[in-house]
């Protein structure tokens, strides 16, 4: 491997410095103290000249081994960010331009004993400029990112995160550097490039099968001729193949049978059963004499999209069948968590992955404006059983066809395929985020008569390419051209839909700020919501980092330059305004702080609302609309500490949204809408069984913590899989019965419980808006914080009923059991789970208490 130290300069050789590989320019210079964090205050605009600069890494290395011994000597380099030119000992080996493309170049006769390896980098920002202006026959919109982002432009034009450009809930850094491993291989007679295995079952046989495909490059000049055993020892499994390898590059498919006497354990998404993985040995006994082994999990899953007409419904169903078992998808989209790959490290992913799956998450889209992330990333999916929608990276952008492009992106797409079909988790690939959308909707303004050529292109690029590759490469998962879509249905009208939102195919993106977000009549009806959100504001402790005391302020120059979404802020205000009394403190920090807190309870408040709508979607069909099997909402991650849709701040704090996140995912919890001033509560369930449970609707007022009225309703059958109707009620006569009770003056909760222990999160339903609430009194929160093995335990106490009572330790790594509640009892235990070592005295000391009423 060539990784650490290399030396890096710019263009005319006035920056020198050392820089790591892998590594970027950006993440090089701040270590060496040539610039500060590039996230502080307004660095992002301030460092542009970076990115427009052009870099090189060199550096010199001995070879460790005899090249005469070798018929082959490669040098490899798993990740190139972007536009370069390689050279070894001053001979041009070839050029890059895609970032996520793996570069194999023959050094065989360029070697020597000591080598000079120089890449030279080309501004990322200045190359798309320049592909832009050569594509002289037509425009590909759009040309810049709205300045709202500060970012560059034609991003579409290189094969590169195209984030990096800016977006609008991250910065521009066109990064420039070697983002992943280099290493120089040397080989006789053949060596093994990719390995890779996919399970499928075989219903005639009623038997597992394990496909195992071998990409070899054969540098023998005649065939080579061996023997390949699979050993799988947990199944009783094991098998040999004859196998002869031709002169070239050329791959072997293997087919292992598993033995029928064993009993498979599938892999299972989070909540609906275990992600067992078996060991399994390969190995490659060739003729020539030395053999490869190869260690591998083998997981056993099957995935169907299913698509098919719905009795009493216009349109097709689309959903997920894993196992043969339909799964209600829940989760989120993920995005690049740092604008410098450098930085993520396994524990970065770690831990926000598992944030995703300790909020009752089963899935995640990662998004195509990214990356397509790292095995770790996928290994990590693969053991606590997230599904993965795996885009390919293009979004919200029209797309070049010109053959030099189309061959980059056919390499990029089958070597990505090659390296992630072995993950269970992957369960479906997606050409690209809302592009269908952007010509169906006309986002880009294009005249009517040219439409036809970029719909050409569309299919060009999908279809006729990406589509093509991934059916070659992969027969195990489904694939579908975009998201949103209609599906079968699009393919139909062309594979561009009239209406690619349409509820009744496909899946849904929707994002309504000004409407009022309680009310879920606004939200659609969709089969599949794979995309929709609200924005808020990082904690204080999180901005703290990155700003200065002039910046804490709402409305200050940080505060504007943060927000990348035309009117983000104000758009909270508004939705904020609603519900709640907007921050009138006179001291500006109070108010600063209590405008980030209102920010997170409207988002956590809003989503929610959203959310269980869809999940008490999921059996009913109305008027031709429902039967949704999916919430994704946007987003998990955060790239940079800012106002975003996300619901982990960066760094992987959560915010209030997470914390709702695990309530509202819960696999069992029962649901309150209204409609025409009746009470509706569903039993929504992703248990494998029925159960008959009890239901308990407590009904609160304000300004009391005894409970006005409570009403147990027993027996109520709650379906395995579904949601189902359990409580109706006027709520006049709810009022009515519990006598003392205005809509402004109480707030019902409801909750399930069973036997064996089994229970729901306790829900709530506000009966107005808490600006109107009656009877909320200023209330003292206490805390006491002890340590019980390695969590701490908080005990809090209320004077009156808390709405969205918010824990805050600043800094200090770790989550709580639970947060942003509604507190109605003078007691409540909460967990505290560090991420790193602390005492309780630092968590004292570090606390902070919030509830509604301590905003003014």
């Amino acid at each position: 491997s060539l990784r650490g130290s290399w030396q890096l300069s710019n263009d005319n050789g006035s920056v020198v410095l050392r820089g790591e590989v892998p590594g970027c320019v950006h993440t090089a210079l701040q270590r060496r103290g040539l610039i500060q964090d590039p996230y502080y205050r307004f660095n992002d605009v301030m460092y542009r000249w970076i990115s427009l600069d052009n870099w090189t890494y060199s550096r010199t290395f001995r070879t460790p081994l005899d090249i005469r011994k070798w018929q082959k000597v490669n040098i490899v380099f798993e990740g190139v960010d972007t536009v370069a030119q390689i050279l070894l000992n001053n001979i041009t080996l070839g050029r890059t331009d895609n970032m996520f493309n793996r570069y194999s170049f023959d050094i065989t006769s360029v070697i020597k004993e000591v080598n000079f390896i120089e890449v030279r980098f080309l501004s990322a920002v200045s190359y798309a400029a320049e592909q832009s202006r050569c594509h002289k026959a037509y425009s590909i919109p759009p040309a810049c990112p709205p300045p709202v982002q500060k970012g560059e432009c034609h991003a579409n034009f290189i094969r590169k995160e195209q984030c990096s450009f800016s977006w609008d809930w991250g910065p521009s850094f066109p990064t420039q550097g070697i983002w992943k491993d280099v290493k120089i291989e040397a080989y006789n007679h053949y060596h093994l490039i990719y390995f890779s295995l996919t399970s499928f079952f075989v219903k005639s046989a009623q038997q597992w099968s394990l496909e195992i495909e071998s990409v070899f490059d054969v540098v023998s000049s005649k065939p080579v001729a061996g023997l390949v055993t699979v050993d799988i020892p947990k199944l009783q499994t094991q098998q040999a193949f004859s196998v002869k390898l031709l002169p070239g590059e050329g791959s072997i498919v293997l087919l292992v049978n598993i033995n029928k006497s064993s009993t498979v354990e599938a892999w299972w998404p989070n909540g609906h059963g275990k992600q067992t993985g078996y060991n399994m040995t390969t190995t490659f006994i060739m003729e020539e004499g030395y053999q490869i082994e190869k260690f591998s999990k083998a997981y056993f899953r099957t995935v169907e999209l299913v698509q098919e007409p719905i009795p009493g419904s216009p349109g097709l169903s689309f959903y997920f069948r894993i196992n043969g078992r339909p799964i209600f998808m829940k989760g989120s989209n993920w995005i690049p968590a740092d604008s410098f790959q450098d930085r993520v490290t396994y524990d970065t992913l770690w831990l926000l992955l598992k944030s995703a799956a300790d909020a009752n998450m089963n899935a995640l889209r990662v998004w195509g404006g990214g990356v397509y992330e790292r095995d770790e990333f996928y290994d990590i999916c693969d053991e606590m059983g997230i599904m993965i929608w795996q885009d390919f990276m293009f979004a919200c952008a029209l797309y070049p066809t010109d053959q030099n492009y189309l061959e980059s992106v056919r390499a990029e797409v089958s070597h990505q395929v090659k390296r992630l079909k072995s993950h269970p988790s992957v369960i479906l690939w997606s050409g690209n985020n809302e592009n269908e959308a952007a010509i169906a909707s006309n986002w880009f303004s294009i005249p009517y008569a040219d439409r036809e050529v970029y719909i050409k292109d569309y299919v060009m690029l999908y279809v006729k390419n990406i589509q093509e590759i991934v059916l070659t490469e992969d027969r195990t998962r489904p694939f579908i051209a975009s998201s949103p879509t209609n599906g079968l249905e699009s393919v139909k009208e062309g594979w561009v839909s009239q209406n690619p939102y349409d509820t009744h195919y496909g899946d849904t993106h929707f994002y309504d700020y000004s409407s009022d977000c309680w009310n879920w009549t606004v939200y659609p009806k969709t089969r599949f919501a794979s995309e929709y959100g609200f924005q808020s504001w990082p904690s204080f402790s999180t901005v703290e980092k990155v700003s200065s005391a002039e910046d804490w302020s709402y409305t200050s120059n940080f505060s504007l330059h943060r927000q990348h979404h035309e009117n983000g802020n104000e758009q909270m205000l508004q939705q904020i305004g609603h519900h709640f009394k907007l921050p009138q403190s006179t001291d500006p920090i109070k108010k600063f702080k209590d405008m980030i807190y209102l920010t997170q309870v409207m988002q956590a408040q809003c989503i929610k609302a959203e959310t269980e709508f869809y999940r008490f979607s999921q059996s009913e069909i109305i008027k031709g609309e429902g039967h949704t099997m999916g919430a994704l909402y946007w987003q998990l991650n955060d790239i940079w500490q800012a106002p975003s849709w996300a619901s982990l701040e960066y760094g992987g704090k959560w915010k209030l949204l997470h914390y709702f996140a695990q309530n509202f995912f819960a696999p069992l919890l029962p649901v309150a809408y209204e409609d025409n001033g009746v009470l509706y509560i569903y039993g929504v369930s992703d248990l494998h069984e029925d159960h008959k449970l009890t239901l308990r609707v407590t009904v609160h007022s304000w300004s009391s913590l005894e409970p006005t009225c409570t009403l147990a309703k027993y027996g109520v059958t709650v379906k395995a899989q579904s949601a189902v109707p359990i409580y109706k009620e006027f709520i006049n006569d709810l009022l009515e019965r519990c006598r003392n009770c205005t809509r402004r003056s109480c707030v019902v909760t409801f909750c399930l419980v069973g036997e064996d222990g089994l229970q729901s999160p306790v829900n709530h339903h506000f009966l107005s808006s808490l600006k109107d609430a009656v009877g909320l009194e200023k209330t003292q929160l206490k805390a006491s914080v002890s340590q019980q093995d390695d969590i701490y335990v908080f005990v809090l106490q209320t004077t009156a009923v808390a709405p969205f009572v918010s824990l805050d330790v600043g800094s200090i790594k770790g989550r709580f059991s639970d947060n942003g509640f509604l507190m109605t009892e003078k007691k409540k235990v909460v967990l505290f789970y560090p991420w790193e070592s602390t005492s309780a005295e630092e968590l004292e000391k570090s606390l902070t208490l919030t509830s509604l009423v301590d905003v003014v």
